[in-house]
């Protein structure tokens, strides 16, 4: 089994380390390609108006100067030799994926460009109970126990147009008893502000920040399963499309276009 494995850390991120060592106990036969730098928060953009550089740094290891997408896309276009991965693997992420947060994840849109591309594709990351740099990420909790999760998810099988989202909670493996199967939750626990700050010249700037709010604990939920210390596996995809509105606009709009009335 060839596997593709990429993030949104970076290169030197200690979670793509951890993800290395994890696909190595599922195949001996790994490729990386990430970003030369971080690029939390890039959802799925591509770098259009500006070069993509890439890096060899090993036979099948590329340092890439876009985003997860861009490495994804170039990996499947240039890098990988020979057939494409089987299998595509993103993160191991610093930080949850969780509710609305999949939505802006590079995390999760490299496991989504897999996908775009036909090849099953998982995105993994470790929660933190707090976002700072002296908090250590149990990544040791993800290698524990996401060979197991892959290989039964492999062995199942699950539709072309879904990616599976894993999240491993803020524990070490020994604390970590059952794995749950959820649904994409609300989290309500993050307003964002800008807060504006003076440089030295006299020229306002910002930091975009985020306030932390109590989570809604809706039972079934991958924001639950991971405040209970479940890991949790949501299966996600890219169609948007709210069913019901379709439905209730079909009465209203349909035909010809409508005049303003007056």
């Amino acid at each position: 089994m060839r596997i593709l494995i990429t993030n949104d850390d970076g290169i030197l991120a200690e979670g793509l380390t951890a993800l290395e060592r994890i696909a190595a106990q599922l195949s001996d036969d790994v490729w990386v390609v990430a970003p030369e730098l971080e690029q939390s928060g890039a959802s799925r953009a591509l770098t259009l108006s500006a070069p993509v550089r890439v890096r060899r740094l090993d036979d099948r290891r590329f340092a890439v100067s876009g985003t997860p997408t861009d490495c994804v896309m170039l990996a499947v276009a240039e890098l990988v030799e020979g057939k494409r991965p089987d299998l595509v693997l993103s993160g191991v992420n610093r930080g949850q994926n969780l509710g609305e947060d999949i939505t802006v994840s590079g995390t999760v849109a490299g496991a989504i460009q897999g996908m775009v591309y036909g090849m099953p594709s998982i995105a993994l990351s470790q929660c933190l109970t707090y976002f700072e740099d002296r908090e250590r990420a149990y990544y040791e909790t993800a290698e524990a126990y996401a060979p197991g999760i892959i290989q039964r998810l492999l062995k199942a099988g699950w539709s072309s147009d879904v990616v599976m989202n894993l999240n491993f909670p803020d524990l070490p493996p020994g604390e970590v008893k059952e794995v749950e199967v959820t649904r994409q939750g609300r989290r309500d626990i993050e307003k964002t502000h800008a807060e504006r700050r003076m440089d030295l010249r006299g020229r306002a700037y910002y930091w975009m920040n985020f306030e932390g709010r109590k989570p809604r604990m809706d039972d079934g939920s991958d924001i639950a399963a991971i405040a209970k210390g479940k890991i949790s596996v949501t299966p996600v995809h890219i169609d948007l499309t709210h069913q019901p509105t379709i439905h209730d606009l079909k009465g209203v709009l349909g035909g010809p276009p409508p005049k303003l009335e007056t």
